[in-house]
């Protein structure tokens, strides 16, 4: 076990002797000071602060003469809890209740002798992992998820109301949005860091500033550790989204006008694959390929035969609305027949691949593309992966040729994000997303509504609410909004609505499996959405579910 100690110049004798009667047992760091003179007790509180707040000791000692401002100082780190102890019973009491782990002692309040009784008692009193104990404690770490921008409401109010807001939307409200999740606190705190503030453009010991070596430091991580989640032989991390990650593809193997494969916008491709009002149909040739109209899934001998004839530089896969697994290496077989290059856009199932729930596109393709907040559940941003041959081209396209400095912050998030990937929990959390997404399914479907192909093998599926509810895909968002369950209009294959209004509405459930629900919560959110369009009119059925939606949620709480 370790220690760290530190006071005031006005602790200094009471620190001294705690050290010597502590390092009988266990080991003792001392931060000073060293003497009496005058010194600021915030200098010597944040050094044990840190040790507690990182790992690097168990426990924390801090001593001024009332212990109060050493508490101040160092109750600002997160995961550190102190508190001020002037009996032994306090002490036993905050260890068990607080799960405190700093100590304050004020060298005035109590005597020597009786400081030290205090401190064995402080560090050998075990924490109470009883379930009431444990919420609080939790609750108290968590602080509402608004101590993280707390400052805001003084420096800010209208940019902490739009905040807050959304936080208490997040935590009231189901959120079923198949390209949305949350993130973590640490993702956040590394988006939110002082990384924000740096300019560096260019690589990683190739920048165009000085002062770079803390924002190479962590692009590197981020690069390193997306090959070694993904099997990449080169990661560009710097695409600020999905959208000119794909962009920098482009411009990095084909000129403006030649022929780009994809599945078409209106059968679940994405506006950035070729859409005529993106950049991407603007200045090239889309050859749309669909669906088959029947099972409403990839017919891939159809899917070759077109590519035969079309001839492209490019055959790009990937979908933001398309439910069933992609065969990567009947693709690849298809690009190597057409002699085009292969490009993946897996900006929805990156969470899947990363945690074995989806068959990974990097062995078979000569490009990967994917967002990083989606079933990922990073930050919001892009990445390109490829093949080591294809790297120089790559980062050229990114950096000049598209974007200048890049978003070190939002990079340094993503190294996070790709470590908490690295976890054997995130298999067991895709896994759960697939088993969520095809009961909710399920459940719906039972209900009598047609499921588009069917069914559904990954995080999200589509309902047509129009062949079975003669209702749009706009109205039965709207109706489920105000029933505090949040999906998003979607058209379906061959849709004969306009993209406005569409005959379908698209679910996922990525959200959901990262607050903790699983199947028993999918029947309940299933048939919630059924009840709701089924009455799609009344109000006192949107109210009912609103109601009974906020009481679940409350017990998953966002993390």
């Amino acid at each position: 076990m370790k220690i760290a100690i530190a006071s005031d110049h006005g602790g200094v004798d009471l620190k001294s002797l705690l050290v010597k009667a502590l390092s009988e047992k266990v080991s003792v760091v001392d931060y000073g000071p060293a003497d009496k003179a005058s010194c600021d007790y915030p200098d010597y509180a944040m050094k044990v602060a840190f040790d507690v707040a990182s790992g690097a000791a168990e426990f924390g000692v801090l001593i001024c003469r009332s212990g109060i401002g050493m508490s101040m100082v160092a109750n600002r780190f997160q995961n550190v809890r102190a508190a001020i102890c002037p009996t032994v019973d306090s002490a036993v009491t905050t260890r068990q209740h607080n799960g405190a782990n700093v100590l304050c002692i004020g060298a005035d309040v109590v005597s020597a002798d009786y400081a030290v009784e205090i401190a064995k008692a402080f560090i050998a009193t075990p924490v109470d992992e009883s379930e009431r104990h444990a919420r609080r404690r939790w609750k108290l770490e968590r602080a509402g998820r608004l101590s993280d921008c707390s400052g805001l409401m003084h420096d800010d109010p209208e940019v902490f109301a739009a905040i807050k807001a959304q936080t208490e939307q997040e935590d009231t409200e189901i959120n079923l949005i198949a390209s949305e999740n949350t993130s973590s606190r640490a993702c956040r705190e590394a988006a939110g860091s002082v990384l924000m503030n740096k300019y560096a453009e260019g690589y990683p010991g190739k920048r165009w500033y000085s002062g770079c070596l803390p924002v190479d430091a962590a692009e590197e991580l981020a690069r390193k550790r997306a090959c070694e989640l993904f099997g990449a032989e080169h990661a560009n991390v710097q695409p600020h989204c999905g959208s000119a990650a794909n962009m920098a593809v482009y411009f990095a193997t084909i000129k403006p006008g030649d022929t780009i494969m994809s599945l078409s916008l209106d059968q679940g491709g994405h506006l950035s694959h070729g859409s005529p009002v993106n950049f991407s149909g603007k200045i090239y040739n889309i050859v749309p390929y669909t669906v088959d109209r029947k099972t409403e899934v990839l017919d891939y001998d159809a899917l070759e035969r077109q590519a035969m004839e079309v001839k492209p530089k490019i055959l790009l896969t990937g979908a933001s609305a398309y439910p069933r697994t992609l065969d990567f290496r009947r693709i690849r077989e298809i690009c190597d027949k057409v002699g085009c290059l292969m490009m993946v856009d897996m900006a929805h199932i990156a969470g899947l691949v990363a945690g074995g729930a989806h068959p990974s596109p990097v062995p078979y393709a000569d490009f990967v593309t994917t967002t990083t907040h989606k079933t990922l559940g990073g930050p919001r941003g892009g990445m390109v992966l490829c093949k080591e041959k294809y790297a120089k081209a790559v980062d050229s396209a990114v950096f000049p040729g598209m974007q200048g400095g890049p978003l070190e912050n939002i990079i340094a998030a993503k190294a996070v994000c790709f470590r908490e990937w690295m976890s054997p929990e995130k298999k067991g959390y895709a896994q759960q997303v697939v088993k969520n997404c095809q009961v909710l399914c399920k459940t719906v479907q039972d209900r009598g509504y047609r499921i588009v192909s069917g069914g559904t093998d990954n995080h999200l599926f589509l309902v047509d609410v129009k062949t079975t509810k003669g209702i749009t895909g706009k109205e039965a968002a709207a109706a489920l909004d105000a029933a505090g369950i949040v999906v998003n209009k979607n058209t379906i294959p061959y849709d004969t609505e306009s993209p406005f209004k569409t005959s379908g509405i698209r679910v996922g459930t990525a959200s959901v499996t990262t607050r903790g629900m699983k199947e028993a919560e999918m029947i309940k959110i299933g048939t919630w959405i059924a009840d709701v369009l089924d009455n799609i009119a009344d109000t006192s059925v949107q109210a009912r579910v609103k109601a009974e939606a906020k009481a679940l949620v409350a017990g998953f709480p966002v993390p």
